[in-house]
């Protein structure tokens, strides 16, 4: 369900494999802020552009900022992909007010893609996509390869999940196309069948909505010749409908 506003009162699963680590979070901060609420998942296969080595120094760099006196105090140096892209999130948001501390609470980030967000249907961001925002032959680096350069240890895990994970899908793909076959097939034989019942049936199913009956509701003879009319086709009976149905709303 989306609201007038536009804003969808599920949350939305985002897919960040292969989307810009800037672009991918400044469109998601706006999504935040209007009170979306956002997961994004496969948060190790974000891309950086630019070599590795770069990539690499760039944050030794960052590593090197810590208090001179209690280095625990911060600034917090996040390992995890996952975490990298919630701190650049966090950079766009007044994250110590109370709004921003409220925007920050609808996102949810993870590596792979954890249950039940296996099951729900994901989104790409075509304006933070790689191939659409990189030049062609630019050097690019995914977020988890450059996490495990720097001290993050579960980049192996998280490829083995992964591995299942995708292993699981394939195999639910597959029941689910046989399922398809099986059920058109099924529909054939049964309309070589039963070809006149289910043109009957299919009649009598538009005569239920057009004279207002539910399915449990019994469909009276009388009832359908006062309304429609026996002998008119299916046809003319539906366009009766409709040009009732204008009728009403201009009234209203």
């Amino acid at each position: 369900m989306v609201s007038g506003s536009g804003i969808s009162a599920r949350r939305i699963v985002v897919d960040a494999r292969h989307h810009m680590l800037g672009r991918l979070s400044s469109i998601l901060v706006k999504e935040l802020l209007n009170g979306q609420r956002v997961v994004v998942v496969r948060c190790e296969e974000i891309c950086l552009s630019g070599g590795l080595v770069h990539q690499k120094t760039k944050y030794l760099r960052f590593l090197r900022k810590r208090m001179n006196t209690k280095p625990s105090h911060g600034p917090i140096h996040f390992r995890a992909p996952s975490k990298i892209l919630w701190r650049t999130i966090r950079g766009m948001i007044p994250h110590k007010t109370k709004h921003g501390a409220a925007v920050l609470a609808r996102l949810k980030v993870y590596e792979g893609v954890p249950p039940p967000y296996d099951k729900i249907k994901r989104m790409v961001i075509p304006d933070a996509l790689k191939v659409l925002r990189l030049q062609a032959g630019h050097k690019y680096r995914l977020l988890g390869k450059l996490s495990s350069e720097v001290g993050w240890n579960h980049y192996d895990t998280i490829k083995e999940l992964e591995n299942k994970r995708k292993e699981r899908a394939q195999v639910a793909y597959g029941r689910r196309k046989q399922l398809a076959k099986l059920r058109v097939k099924a529909e054939k034989a049964a309309e070589e069948t039963l070809g006149p019942q289910l043109a009957m049936y299919a009649e009598m199913k538009i005569l239920r909505w057009i004279c207002g009956h539910t399915r449990s509701n019994k469909i009276r003879s009388e009832d359908i010749q006062n309304k429609v009319g026996v002998l008119a086709s299916v046809v003319d009976k539906m366009r009766e409908a409709r040009l009732r149905w204008l009728d009403y709303v201009k009234k209203r």
